[in-house]
């Protein structure tokens, strides 16, 4: 008599039920999971990567389909081939349907050797001048394998297919976001929402260039949210004790336009990343095309990327090192932002790279900088930048009198409007909450950076088109998330 086989899928659901309950969705090991679904569907079942879906399942994958039957490895890969990537004139997309992720982990010996993970997806059917259309939903639980410092999905049930559900509040607000995306010739947004000082959501809407879809990982250019990284660059180096707040920069760097100006002595750390150097914000709209003071430095505030510049190559010259280096280990690394870069450099993937889009929709051309620009050009992902500010929200690793300083209003704007270091400040929240924001501004390029330090939330917004303000507003005042009330204020 045949011995019947338990799957290691079954044996793996006893144990957790034995052991260990299900991760806390705000944990390492959740968010890890979270992630390797995103990127595993986004590039396997949406996208139809092949040669990646061939490296990152298992060689003995079994898969457990309520309709379709038992599949090995190669059934599989011929099945995904012949039903999800056969016909480019009705193509199958598949999206996690929202907060249904659950994730146990596996140990053995006290070590962790896997994970499982449940959860509920929704299946659309993308076509030709058509309206992308909800097909079906269905349960699934699979079967991670960490082995050789990679996640290999090793089981699967997919299993309860059936009709969508056909008004759920998260679907409505997502075909809300697309046809607004589509209204006002965005092509893609890029959301992610920072919960008690976690990083908890992501989501990426649209396309990257009107016909790819955008995924999780897709890459933006985030224009002026550069100058928030450099400013936690040096407020570091500052709480270090490596650089002084108050400190004059120009034993460092004397800008060749500016050397017989002494007003030169009067540039600190402190001036620039409250811009109230004096400076314009760049050179080249100036008629001369020439670095010059338009006030006194300290007396009055006024927007500047060439103070973010200056800054930058006195500390390259300071501490011997670029500012990628800097960036990489006082920031990039402790906040885990694994794919950020200053420009196009060797690790830069093109293929995820979000296109920016005028007002008629029309892509620019993409320009490639192959130099770190401290106020600008930055290149990075929704869960980078996110993980960026819960770190600036958990303090950046800043000591308390520079953490303190940042957050302090430096110089006013206007009414309840201030500047910190690197931040703007807007006050007269409920309960002296108050919010630290930054925007970027580029052609074809717009995104918007809010975090919350007393409730320690916050929201990231990156666009990839020129009209914004419509889908900002949808945003803030259908309250999805902050609500309206920082919206009404500005």
């Amino acid at each position: 008599m045949m011995k019947k086989r338990f799957p290691a899928l079954v044996l793996a659901l006893l144990s957790i039920c034995l052991t260990h309950a299900q991760v806390a969705k705000n944990s390492e090991l959740f968010l890890q999971l979270k992630k390797q679904d995103s990127i595993f569907f986004e590039r396997s079942f949406n996208l139809c990567d092949l040669a990646y879906l061939g490296k990152a399942i298992h060689k003995d994958l079994i898969f457990f389909h309520d309709q379709g039957g038992i599949q090995n490895r190669q059934d599989f890969l011929e099945s995904v081939q012949k039903n999800i990537c056969g016909n480019p004139n009705r193509k199958p997309i598949r999206k996690l349907t929202e907060n249904s992720l659950e994730v146990f982990p596996l140990y053995k010996e006290g070590k962790l050797y896997g994970a499982i993970q449940n959860g509920v997806h929704d299946f659309y059917v993308r076509e030709p001048n058509k309206p992308e259309w909800h097909s079906s939903r269905a349960r699934f639980t699979h079967v991670w394998l960490w082995e050789n410092e990679t996640w290999l999905l090793k089981e699967v049930l997919s299993y309860d297919h059936q009709e969508p559900e056909k008004s759920t509040i998260s679907i409505k607000i997502e075909k809300e976001i697309e046809q607004l995306l589509a209204e006002e010739k965005v092509p893609a947004l890029g959301l992610g929402i920072i919960e008690n000082g976690k990083l908890q959501k992501i989501n990426v809407f649209g396309t990257l260039d009107k016909e790819r879809p955008a995924s999780y990982n897709s890459i933006f250019k985030v224009a002026s949210l550069t100058k928030p990284v450099t400013a936690i660059v040096a407020l570091k180096l500052i709480s270090e004790g490596k650089l002084a707040l108050d400190e004059p920069l120009d034993k460092y760097w004397k800008d060749p336009d500016l050397l017989h100006d002494p007003r030169i002595h009067q540039l600190t750390p402190r001036i620039i990343l409250s811009h109230q150097t004096g400076f314009p914000n760049w050179r080249y709209l100036d008629q001369t095309k020439k670095l010059r003071f338009e006030f006194d430095p300290g007396t009055r505030f006024q927007y500047s990327g060439e103070g973010f510049e200056y800054l930058r190559k006195a500390m390259e010259v300071k501490f011997g090192k670029n500012l990628e280096t800097l960036a990489a280990e006082l920031v990039f690394h402790p906040a885990k932002m694994k794919d950020t870069r200053f420009w196009w450099d060797q690790s830069m993937d093109e293929k995820r790279y979000v296109k920016n889009h005028d007002k008629n929709g029309n892509a620019h051309e993409t320009v490639k900088y192959y130099k770190a620009n401290a106020a600008a050009n930055l290149l990075t992902t929704v869960e980078d930048y996110g993980n960026f500010l819960a770190y600036v929200l958990n303090g950046a690793g800043l000591s308390q009198a520079v953490l303190d300083e940042m957050h302090k209003s430096q110089v006013k704007l206007k009414e309840q409007d201030y500047f910190g270091l690197g931040w703007e400040k807007i006050t007269g929240f409920s309960n002296n909450e108050y919010a630290l924001l930054h925007s970027g501004k580029d052609p074809g390029v717009s995104t918007l950076a809010v975090i919350f330090p007393k409730s320690r939330n916050g929201w990231l917004i990156f666009l990839n088109g020129d009209n914004d303000m419509k889908l900002i507003e949808k945003l803030l005042t259908e309250k999805l998330y902050l609500g309206a009330e920082l919206w009404n204020k500005k």
